[in-house]
């Protein structure tokens, strides 16, 4: 089985840090999103994998390239952001007839993924939602198969959300389906929609059945992803480097502190994440997130995000500033 993850997306919700971070590549509780999905699925057996990329795709291609060296990758660009089902269509050449497992660039969820793997049928993520008119949403019969997936519907008639995992087992009824969306120009809000596609399929005699997934971590905007942060930090319980020099300084778990960082004077915790090579010095931080190579002096931090090679002197606020900027409240 191959897995196709689409990273194509330009993450607007996410600037300032996603003008020079793909989405994918936000740090999230001692990893990058992109990471909690590639070792989820490889764990599971999975060794090929196909990415979408597009903004900011060399950085993607580079980070799997050196970080997945013993993975086979490949890397398919889409120039014109077309929908998610546009995007599966680009890796047919690769697929061929095998199955698939598709999964979005920045879904990580938690559920049984060798369960899934070994189901004889094809298998959709689902998982109850209070409003589902900005999701996928699938009506699900009495015998447990799908019988129904349509893309943000105006009046739902179930509140099952699809969360953005896909097993395909039928992948040439899927390109078959993919190019019937395409002749007939059959769009969702000017897109060319996967869910479309698998709403095709199920017409046409395919099946399809969903499982739920325990947590979905949301991580398309700074709030959610500061909320998922905390949730994945208590699940996993952080990790602190052995390389570091922490000077009269309280670590309040969980925590994850990568490699190279230097604190002092400071209390750092809970629920904070910080990249390598980043310097906090008489400071407070607790709730957030901080990128690499870093320089935090005398500030009070409090759900925040902070980019890469960032610079932050003198302050006591929330922020949401991106990678190479300097700030200072002195």
């Amino acid at each position: 089985m191959k897995a196709i993850i689409p990273v194509a997306g330009a993450g607007t919700k996410l600037r300032p840090h996603t003008y020079t971070q793909p989405k994918a590549l936000i740090p999230i509780a001692g990893k990058t999103i992109l990471s909690f999905i590639v070792d989820q699925l490889h764990e599971a057996g999975i060794n090929e994998f196909i990415f979408i990329v597009g903004y900011l795709g060399e950085k993607i291609q580079e980070y799997v390239t050196q970080t997945y060296p013993n993975l086979i990758t490949h890397f398919v660009y889409q120039n014109e952001r077309q929908g998610t089902g546009h995007a599966i269509e680009l890796a047919k050449n690769i697929v061929g007839d095998e199955e698939v497992f598709v999964t979005l660039g920045d879904t990580i969820c938690e559920y049984d993924v060798k369960e899934v793997m070994d189901s004889p049928y094809s298998m959709l993520g689902i998982k109850k939602v209070d409003d589902p008119r900005n999701f996928g949403v699938a009506d699900i019969g009495e015998d447990g198969f799908i019988e129904h997936v349509i893309e943000k519907p105006s009046i739902p008639k179930s509140n099952m959300a699809l969360v953005g995992l896909y097993k395909i087992k039928e992948t040439n009824f899927l390109f078959e389906c993919l190019h019937h969306l395409f002749t007939q120009k059959i769009t969702t809000q000017g897109e060319y929609n996967l869910t479309d596609a698998l709403d095709c399929m199920i017409a046409r005699g395919a099946k399809f059945k969903s499982f739920k997934v325990k947590h979905w971590f949301d991580c398309g905007k700074k709030e959610t992803l500061l909320e998922s942060n905390a949730t994945l930090l208590k699940k996993f319980g952080g990790n602190v480097s052995e390389h570091h020099n922490f000077k009269d300084t309280i670590i309040i778990p969980p925590v994850s502190i990568s490699t190279g960082c230097n604190i002092s004077n400071s209390i750092i915790g809970p629920h904070v994440a910080i990249g390598a090579n980043t310097s906090i010095k008489h400071s407070i931080v607790r709730d957030s997130i901080i990128g690499s190579y870093t320089n935090l002096y005398e500030v009070v931090l409090d759900n925040s995000l902070i980019g890469s090679d960032a610079s932050v002197k003198g302050l006591s606020r929330s922020l949401n500033i991106g990678d190479n900027t300097e700030l200072d409240f002195g």
